[in-house]
């Protein structure tokens, strides 16, 4: 009996470590309320910007343990911990207001405009467009007003 719960516990132990392995450079978002960048992969190290701004995408640069070395849509480069960090895709818009449309086309309906700094999730992209849902409306951008994602790279 004992050997099948020593064995459970490593498993569930191994999961979390192997979830977080990936290699760099890869996006992520902030997942919580409140993350702080520090100028160090460690507590101790001074915090000198502190996000409030959930789902705020950022490039991962560099792993350091549960550390991770990020760079914001400016260039800002700080560590952040990995538990503050999540998986989801989400992007920026930049430049000037950008189109949302119903369907991956310029020809497409205009279902409305987003701002520049309007974050949005991004839930899949091909052929140069995102499908993204801001707040509760969904639609498509193209993926070169969003700072979030590589040119010309396929999500979902």
């Amino acid at each position: 009996m004992t050997r099948p719960i020593i064995l459970l516990a490593a498993v569930a132990l191994a999961t979390p470590a192997t979830a977080q392995v990936r290699t760099v450079p890869y996006w992520a978002s902030i997942a919580a309320s409140e993350a702080m960048m520090r100028t160090g992969p460690d507590r101790s190290y001074p915090a000198f910007w502190v996000y409030k701004r959930r789902d705020l995408p950022l490039r991962v640069i560099q792993i350091e343990g549960a550390w991770r070395r990020v760079q914001e849509q400016d260039g800002t480069k700080g560590w952040m911990l990995a538990s503050l960090l999540s998986v989801r895709r989400t992007g920026v818009v930049i430049g000037t207001t950008r189109a949302i449309r119903a369907a991956p086309d310029e020809a497409s309906k205009l279902l409305w405009q987003a701002e520049p700094g309007v974050v949005a999730r991004i839930t899949k992209c091909e052929t140069g467009w995102c499908r993204v849902q801001i707040g509760a409306r969904v639609g498509y951008i193209l993926q070169a007003g969003l700072w979030g994602t590589e040119a010309g790279e396929k999500i979902g």
